[in-house]
């Protein structure tokens, strides 16, 4: 029961607490910042290009150099024209030094006389122009000759192309020795080696080219 007199007791009004609204906080790019950034990426890489050194140019393969004839032997041998008159045939053979040293000749080229098919003709080959033909100036007595570096020496070599009795014959390729233990070489002449019946050929001693 209250006391008369005394104040009579209120309590406090209570007070409601309110929280404070939320802030959101949102994290944004600005554009500026965006093409900054491009920027400094196309720098790098330009500067980073810049610093790589382009690599050596490779010089062009020279193309392989032409050799020619092989001259494997120390020389090489070819057939010059083929003469004729009266049944007669006349074909110079000439060596040519294509070594590096001087090439010594003496005496008569050993020859074979072969078909198309490179078989052995059975011809009688002979030193000296007869009997084929009469003695001229390749008939001199055979002499040593040296044949320098580039240069050349010659031989020749006959027949005829009378025909008789028999089976004419044909040939076609001259295989050629210019002096014992040498290599022997083909030599082909224009027109093939038309013997006729004689089975014959005659051959001329190496001379120095004149």
């Amino acid at each position: 029961m209250p006391v008369r007199g005394e104040p009579k007791w209120v309590p406090p009004p209570q007070r409601t607490f309110t929280p404070p609204h939320a802030v959101e906080v949102r994290t944004t790019t600005a554009p500026s910042r965006v093409r900054r950034l491009g920027t400094l990426v196309a720098v790098a890489i330009l500067l980073a290009a810049c610093d790589t050194q382009d690599p050596a140019p490779v010089p062009p393969t020279a193309p392989p150099t032409a050799t020619g004839m092989a001259c494997a032997d120390g020389f090489r041998l070819t057939a010059g024209p083929v003469e004729g008159a009266s049944g007669l045939r006349a074909m110079g053979i000439v060596l040519e030094n294509c070594g590096t040293r001087p090439y010594t000749l003496e005496g008569f080229p050993a020859i074979r006389v072969l078909d198309t098919d490179l078989s052995a003709v059975a011809v009688t080959v002979g030193n000296g122009s007869q009997p084929v033909s009469a003695p001229d100036a390749w008939d001199a007595p055979p002499q040593q000759v040296t044949v320098p570096p580039g240069g050349i020496a010659r031989s020749r070599v006959l027949w005829r192309t009378t025909t008789t009795e028999g089976d004419a014959v044909d040939a076609a390729h001259l295989a050629v020795t210019p002096e014992p233990g040498a290599a022997e070489q083909l030599v082909t002449p224009d027109g093939g080696i038309d013997l006729g019946t004689t089975n014959r050929l005659a051959v001329n001693a190496w001379s120095a080219a004149s």
